[in-house]
């Protein structure tokens, strides 16, 4: 049997606690802005605070995880010149269109960065994309946070 190097499965909600199926349903409630915030939509579902950070960016609809129309990752680099533009260009190179980047002050050398970008033209799945990010010179680390 072959290993499942992307490091997500698909699993009958059925087999689950309930409480991965109110997450999504949270989220659902927060963009659609039929909760106040996340305390609001928390007491809704009858779900805690920290169940709802715990797993929000870990749990997706099939539809959420198929279609992923963006991406967010997270980075951990060198504050050196150029580490931060190289990351852009392989983005850039393999399809993905920035949408957002957030960067830290960098403290003991290293930036943390956040970018945001549409994949829906990329020619290599996300995980190949952070694979190929972790593998770059100056690249601490690299995950992802969150898909839509």
């Amino acid at each position: 049997m072959g290993e499942n190097k992307s490091g997500y499965l698909i699993v009958d909600k059925e087999i689950l606690p309930d409480v991965y199926e109110k997450v999504v349903k949270a989220k659902d409630l927060l963009r659609t802005g039929q909760a106040k915030g996340i305390t609001h939509v928390c007491k809704m579902l009858g779900i805690s605070r920290s169940t709802f950070y715990k797993y929000k960016d870990y749990v997706f609809t099939v539809s959420e995880a198929t279609k992923g129309r963006k991406a967010t990752i997270i980075m951990i680099l060198d504050h050196t010149p150029g580490v931060l533009s190289k990351v852009l260009d392989k983005i850039a190179e393999r399809k993905g269109n920035i949408l957002t980047i957030s960067q830290d002050i960098p403290i003991n050398n290293a930036a943390n960065v956040s970018i945001t970008f549409d994949l829906s033209n990329m020619e290599i799945n996300v995980d190949e994309l952070i694979e190929e990010i972790n593998g770059m010179s100056g690249v601490f680390k690299a995950n992802l946070i969150a898909m839509e």
